[in-house]
């Protein structure tokens, strides 16, 4: 269900990111590599990313299938940035909301992708419902697991948790509540890049002070991939990666640092 991509570092076209590599994010539409739950994510795509000197992101997110879209080939072609993130969608239900389905989600500086499904949607999440403000819930993106799975995480990270206990807390709701979910969350401010592993594959790729990139599975052969544990959350900067276990992000309080 989806393939993603979170990238930091040096500028350069979108390009050298999600359609030049052998396995780029555009391949893993229709032939992913390490994908457990389906074959084709041609439900949508998007692609969210930072300019300099603006915190808010830009998005460009469509309906149809990333290798139908003639736009994206300039697009890709001439933008540049150095905070990116992107996604292909395999949709849990087909034609819902159409491109408001597809990630990234956004609000203020925060680009996020589920890839993965609440088992059982929509009845298994109903009763996390009231854990948001009605307006939150009357504002949802999309009508999709994944806009509701954002709404828990944006709620958290307003109320001042930090982006790894926010991701960790909504994923241990989510599987308290439907056991069976694929929960492989991705998050960015264009500082830092915080994910989830639960259910799918993840992995990430680091060069300490130059670059790191976080996704759902390598887009080319080198050595330096790395993949990330089940159950786990990574948070990567620029200079350095860590990973930790998501029940130990649970049971820290969310106002205090990791140790």
């Amino acid at each position: 269900m989806c393939r993603h991509l979170a990238y930091l570092g040096p500028e350069q076209p979108l390009k050298h990111l999600l359609l030049d590599p052998p396995h780029s994010l555009y391949r893993q539409s229709w032939a992913p590599r390490h994908q457990r739950n389906g074959t084709v994510n041609a439900d949508g795509f998007g692609v969210g990313w930072y300019a300099d000197g603006d915190p808010v992101p830009a998005r460009y997110r469509r309906s149809g299938p990333i290798w139908a879209d003639q736009s994206l080939l300039d697009l890709a072609r001439v933008v540049r940035s150095g905070a990116v993130l992107a996604a292909v969608r395999d949709a849990t239900l087909t034609g819902a909301d159409a491109e408001a389905a597809a990630a990234p989600f956004a609000s203020g500086r925060w680009l996020f992708s589920h890839n993965g499904a609440v088992a059982g949607w929509p009845d298994a999440a109903a009763p996390l419902v009231s854990l948001l403000p009605p307006v939150d819930v009357l504002s949802l993106q999309a009508r999709t697991d994944s806009a509701f799975v954002w709404a828990l995480v944006l709620h958290r990270l307003r109320s001042g948790e930090a982006a790894e206990h926010a991701l960790a807390g909504a994923v241990r709701q989510l599987a308290e509540a439907a056991p069976a979910s694929r929960l492989n969350l991705l998050l960015t401010d264009g500082d830092t890049v915080t994910a989830t592993a639960w259910g799918d594959s993840l992995w990430y790729r680091a060069e300490p002070g130059h670059a790191v990139i976080v996704a759902s599975e390598p887009y080319d052969d080198e050595p330096l991939w790395r993949e990330v544990p089940d159950r786990t959350v990574v948070t990567a900067s620029r200079t350095e990666v860590r990973l930790d276990p998501v029940e130990d992000l649970v049971s820290v309080s969310p106002k205090e640092p990791c140790t």
